[in-house]
């Protein structure tokens, strides 16, 4: 099974449309989702359509994408977690794409859009912050902003809870061994809605948060365990 984790604030005019793309991309796969709403002040948790393989998890209050990303992973059931966002932005078609990686060996697969459909000062701010961020960590992806990946569950021991922790997942998954892979996946234009996240707010905290995960990558423990198991008695110790 996989779990397909979405964040959602204030979308609630985004809602249906994203819940039947999803119907139509996952049908004949075993599969729940699971939504985080981070304080939403509209309708959104209203417009969501309940039914079987469909989980809410709802915050008192906004707390922000890192959060809701870190509580919807560690909440999921399946073997494989698909992070989508609730904007429409990402197109539900391409989680096959992304699921036939990891059936081919991959732990992590981080999309990017090939062709975004932002302006032009967000295409140029995201490319610089992208580079930055990329030689600094050591990630080797192009596009953490996209966030549309799938990993095997197991890789979520490697997330650490902290705000912004979203633009550097690909960072700590490697950074514990992990094995990761890219694919261009489609990125539309917002149709419902604005942005929640403004480039100009987030470039200092983003700029700190990238010492701190190189920081925390030099620091990280890196081990492999192997168990020994006995059929029958113990024999005695000598």
């Amino acid at each position: 099974m996989i779990s397909v984790v979405i964040p959602l604030f204030n979308e609630e005019e985004n809602i249906a449309d994203l819940q039947a793309e999803l119907a139509s991309a996952l049908a004949g796969i075993d599969h729940e989702i699971v939504f985080v709403d981070d304080g939403s002040k509209d309708h959104t948790l209203e417009r969501i359509k309940r039914g079987p393989g469909v989980r809410i998890l709802v915050f008192a209050k906004n707390t922000g994408q890192s959060a809701a990303m870190y509580v919807g992973i560690n909440a999921a059931r399946g073997d494989v977690i698909v992070l989508l966002d609730g904007d429409l932005q990402n197109d539900p078609k391409d989680i096959p794409r992304l699921l036939a990686e990891i059936d081919k060996g991959a732990d992590l697969v981080c999309g990017y859009r090939a062709k975004r459909r932002d302006n032009l000062a967000k295409k140029i701010s995201s490319r610089v912050a992208n580079t930055i961020r990329s030689r600094f960590t050591k990630d080797g992806v192009r596009d953490t902003g996209c966030t549309l990946k799938a990993m095997r569950t197991e890789c979520r021991i490697a997330l650490v809870p902290f705000r912004g922790m979203h633009r550097f997942i690909p960072a700590l998954v490697k950074g514990m061994g992990y094995k990761l892979t890219e694919v261009p996946v489609n990125h539309r234009p917002r149709i419902h809605g604005e942005s929640k996240y403004k480039f100009g707010s987030r470039v200092i905290k983003a700029t700190e948060d990238m010492f701190a995960v190189r920081w925390l990558l030099s620091r990280q423990l890196k081990y492999k365990v192997t168990e020994e198991e006995f059929d029958g008695d113990v024999p005695p110790i000598a």
